[in-house]
């Protein structure tokens, strides 16, 4: 439901999942059997700045104690899994690592700002991995494309990231100043995505320690890759799910192909030819299709690629080339093209 791009499941994504079961588990367990507890998870910035509690800017802000904003950050950290597949999980955990520790400076920044326009004082902020939460709001909307699903009334369009805005701002509006949280994790998104200011080169994980990661905490938190089996929906007639069926069975094998291939080509070098590797998804609607397939993919003309759809590919950071190749295997699908370009 909240998945924009991307096949269901935790599959390549074991920092996320981490993510998902440490905080959440934390947050549940102090919430119903160790509440007096809680006061050492509260993000109080009283006192951090009068008793130097420093620690509390790493305990208050890595589990929430609100089990409503656990429940929207998890989902939430589940539909951006998405950048973990794409990126790999270094570049996400410097991401993340990045985006909490300018958060944290914003944080202190934007209080003392109202605290001195408005004769405010905010002794404490809500807890929990809010910040790197909201800075993922950055190149969810820079990077995934915005395909419409359909409309309400005629005129409202409702696309493929709508419930993930709702989501947001369901978990902004949850307490009373984490505004202030999500404004410090907006501006540390931008701060660290910016190709200006280049601070993705200074707050980064070291190699060293990734491989460490990689061995030990990896295997723990890795999922198996999702079962081929597809999802019908209730009342679906025979025809329908063999149709569903089929057209899943076509993105498998050009997922895997394209898989494969591309592994190759990365060990001799050079492009890949998607065309000549995939060919166009499979017609249903000729009844005498298995019988005459090689005559009709002979007679097929080359697929005519919408270049929006090529401006969206190519704003997620892929070549035109790539972009162009990957429409025309998929027949101008754009949904199977970002598939298993971000997957692979």
């Amino acid at each position: 439901m909240f998945t924009s791009t991307g096949s269901s499941g935790l599959y390549k994504a074991p920092l996320s999942k981490g993510l998902l079961i440490v905080p959440s588990t934390l947050s549940l367990l102090l919430a119903l059997l160790f509440q007096h507890y809680q006061k050492f998870f509260a993000y109080n910035l009283q006192a951090v700045k009068e008793e130097f509690q420093i620690w509390r800017l790493v305990c208050g802000r890595t589990v929430c104690l609100d089990l409503k904003d656990t429940f929207c950050s998890s989902l939430l950290i589940y539909n951006f899994r998405i950048f973990e597949r794409r990126y790999g999980s270094r570049k996400f955990s410097s991401f993340l690592l990045g985006s909490w520790m300018l958060s944290v400076l914003f944080d202190l920044l934007l209080v003392e700002a109202v605290e001195y326009s408005f004769d405010i004082s905010i002794n404490s902020l809500p807890s929990g991995f809010l910040g790197p939460i909201f800075a993922l709001f950055i190149p969810f909307y820079c990077s995934i494309p915005r395909v419409q699903v359909t409309q309400i009334l005629g005129q409202f369009s409702i696309t493929n990231k709508t419930l993930v805005y709702i989501l947001g701002l369901q978990l902004l509006t949850s307490g009373s100043y984490i505004w202030i949280v999500a404004l410090s994790g907006l501006i540390s998104g931008m701060c660290y995505s910016s190709h200006v200011l280049k601070v993705y080169r200074v707050l980064c994980v070291p190699s060293g320690m990734a491989r460490i990661f990689a061995w030990t905490v990896e295997p723990i938190f890795s999922s198996a890759e999702p079962s081929n089996e597809i999802r019908v929906g209730m009342g679906a007639t025979v025809d329908i799910q063999r149709q569903q069926r089929m057209e899943l069975l076509d993105r498998q094998i050009l997922m895997s192909q394209f898989a494969q291939i591309r592994r190759q080509r990365q060990q001799q070098g050079g492009m890949i030819n998607w065309n000549r590797l995939f060919p166009p998804l499979r017609r249903r609607h000729d009844a005498n299709y298995q019988d005459n397939r090689q005559t009709e993919h002979e007679g097929l003309p080359p697929a005519e690629v919408s270049e929006e759809q090529v401006a969206r590919l190519m704003e997620m950071g892929f070549s035109r080339i790539d972009a162009l190749e990957a429409l025309r295997a998929s027949n101008n699908d754009l949904n199977v093209a970002t598939n298993f370009l971000l997957q692979h």
